[in-house]
């Protein structure tokens, strides 16, 4: 998420109790601001404000089929922590007209903007839904199901990289290989595996930037492939995408593509090794995979900095208790450090592993061969 999350810092040692309740309660006041921020997304309040211009609560509520008294607590609780604008305080509360700050479409509104922050509201939403069986988990060992975090988790997890797929994918994380680029453009048409699709907007990024190129889609998540499904067909391209609810382990598939690639889903198999050797025997001896996962430090370092906290905060919350599911498990979680993903790599049989040189907050980019 490049340009979206905080930048990162180092976070000082130890401090005073004073300062902790301090700052707890500054995250308190942030997540309650994450929170508002995901109601006026769902229920489309950020929207109207961005496309039919400035309302009043009553305005607001007509144009979105709510009720009035609820749009008007979220509209002064919005312009209190200055997300919103209010044009005067003073007026009587039924007249106030409250208006989206220039620029802030950007972030709350338009979904390829490389600063929505929108989407990252509702994966946190879909993190905490599944709370009691998180507590569960963490007392048995055990696994939180994929599907007990429900739409707001894998919706939130593609907004906030769809953007980041439509605008680099095709014109700077893969022109990053170029003879990997140059393969997807020329003829015959190149096949290309893109594992663990998600909501499809990957393999979508792909067909858009290399105009011959068929992509499949794997995805072992039925909701995920549904809505998938949908936007390969709303994009126009299903002659050329097409998304499975299938293993892509299976042999019937080895040797038929040209570019292997996962992006943020290594760490949440179980079984990683397994996946890297399956998409190994997808691309053949003369093949490339490409891995896209987690930038973060190369060794344990306390306090870390605010990329090491972000990724710490999700592998608790989601990547580590999916990941237990099944068992045994690896039990990876978010935080992949490159000599973890290297020692997955020469477990699968890989030859070689290249971490691309390609600038970004988040992401670090392996290129696997042999």
């Amino acid at each position: 998420m490049e340009a979206v999350a905080p930048t990162p810092a180092s976070m000082p040692g130890p401090v005073s109790s004073d300062a902790l309740v301090e700052r707890l309660f500054n995250a308190t006041i942030a997540a309650m601001d994450i929170f508002s921020v995901y109601i006026g997304d769902r229920l489309g309040y950020y929207r109207s404000l961005a496309a039919e211009g400035p309302a009043t609560s009553a305005e607001l509520a007509a144009r979105t089929g709510t009720a009035e008294r609820y749009a008007r607590e979220w509209l002064e609780q919005q312009a209190v922590t200055a997300i919103l604008a209010v044009d005067d305080a003073g007026e009587d509360t039924a007249a106030r007209r409250y208006r989206l700050p220039a620029g802030y479409e950007a972030v709350l509104v338009d979904p390829d903007s490389l600063t929505a922050m929108a989407p990252v509201a509702q994966i946190f939403a879909g993190c905490v839904a599944p709370l009691p069986r998180l507590l569960d988990a963490f007392r048995t060992g055990g696994g939180v199901p994929y599907e007990a975090y429900g739409a707001d988790l894998h919706e939130g997890q593609a907004g906030t990289t769809r953007p980041q797929f439509r605008h680099m994918l095709g014109q700077a994380w893969l022109p990053a290989m170029p003879d990997v680029h140059a393969r997807l453009l020329a003829d015959p048409p190149a096949r290309v595996a893109d594992i663990g699709v998600g909501l499809g907007w990957s393999s979508i990024a792909i067909a858009r930037a290399y105009p011959t190129c068929h992509v499949d889609g794997f995805d072992l998540d039925e909701a995920s492939v549904a809505v998938a499904r949908a936007n390969v067909a709303a994009e126009g391209l299903a002659d050329r995408v097409t998304i499975h609810p299938r293993d892509a382990g299976d042999p019937e598939l080895a040797g038929h593509y040209d570019l292997a690639l996962a992006i943020e889903c290594i760490h949440d198999m179980p079984d990683p090794v397994a996946v890297l050797r399956a998409m190994r025997r997808l691309v053949g001896e003369g093949g490339t995979t490409l891995i896209v996962d987690e930038k973060v430090a190369d060794a344990f370092i306390a306090p870390g900095d605010d990329v090491e906290r972000y990724m710490y905060g999700f592998s608790i919350l989601h990547c580590l208790p999916v990941g237990m599911v099944e068992q045994p498990s690896a039990a990876t979680g978010t935080v992949m450090r490159e000599a973890t993903l290297r020692r997955y790599a020469e477990e699968a049989g890989f030859q070689a592993v290249e971490v691309l040189p390609i600038e970004h907050d988040f992401f670090r980019f392996y290129r696997l061969t042999g």
